[in-house]
């Protein structure tokens, strides 16, 4: 026993404390320099956004648009609700030559706001409104996908059912037995009856403090880039 200010102390019990107080201590300082650590980064994205817009970043000058036939765009929460912004995100993009863009929202917030946003883009079309056989062909209006989170799981669970329901009806009418296996084909079809059966993006740049996905449909970006 340890005996400190007239009072026995164990030396396990002060080697416990002695480690609480040491780790608390590790904590903060890590804390802190995370912290720093973001703080640093958000300056960064901030100098960055402004010598993009300024046009002073001579590397975005050689972007190949070529290469970039569909683009996505994950818009946070806060975010789709500043419906000017979103516009002038989509002026921008058209004034620089792209054709193709999906806006994403995990709320549908830019599904509600579709109408005054196509009512800015004079040019623009709906995805989902135009002829099969040219949605990627059209290079004279932007084309623009509206999707959220309803889209993801729920779509899938909308496209399953009505595959059931066709192959259901196919066995009750004794048609053949081998249809009722389907395919990933089969799947696309009944996704895009479903009205979520849009076309892989190339590249999906996420617009806001997230940095993740938020749900975007996992099946449409296997071979995505995301910035």
């Amino acid at each position: 026993m340890i005996h400190f200010m007239g009072t026995p102390l164990n030396l396990n019990t002060m080697l416990v404390q002695i480690g609480n107080f040491g780790c608390q201590f590790l904590w903060c300082i890590l804390h802190f320099i995370v912290r720093i650590w973001y703080f640093l980064l958000e300056i960064v994205h901030e100098v960055e956004s402004y010598l993009i817009s300024s046009g002073l970043m001579k590397s975005y000058k050689a972007f190949n648009l070529g290469k970039l036939q569909y683009l996505a765009i994950v818009v946070g929460s806060e975010e789709a609700c500043q419906t000017s912004k979103v516009i002038e995100l989509l002026q921008w993009l058209e004034a620089i030559g792209v054709k193709h863009v999906c806006l994403y929202d995990m709320e549908g917030v830019l599904k509600k706001s579709k109408e005054a946003i196509l009512e800015k883009m004079n040019n623009a079309t709906v995805f989902q409104e135009v002829d099969e056989n040219d949605k990627l062909l059209n290079q004279k209006h932007m084309m623009l996908e509206f999707a959220s989170f309803s889209d993801g799981k729920e779509a899938v669970a909308k496209a399953a059912n009505l595959l059931f329901v066709k192959y259901l009806t196919s066995a009750n009418s004794g048609g053949d037995q081998e249809e009722e296996v389907f395919t990933e084909l089969h799947m696309t079809e009944a996704l895009r009856a479903v009205g979520s059966g849009g076309p892989e993006p190339d590249l999906l740049l996420v617009y806001g403090p997230s940095r993740c996905h938020e749900g975007f449909p996992a099946w449409r970006i296997r071979y995505t880039e995301i910035v």
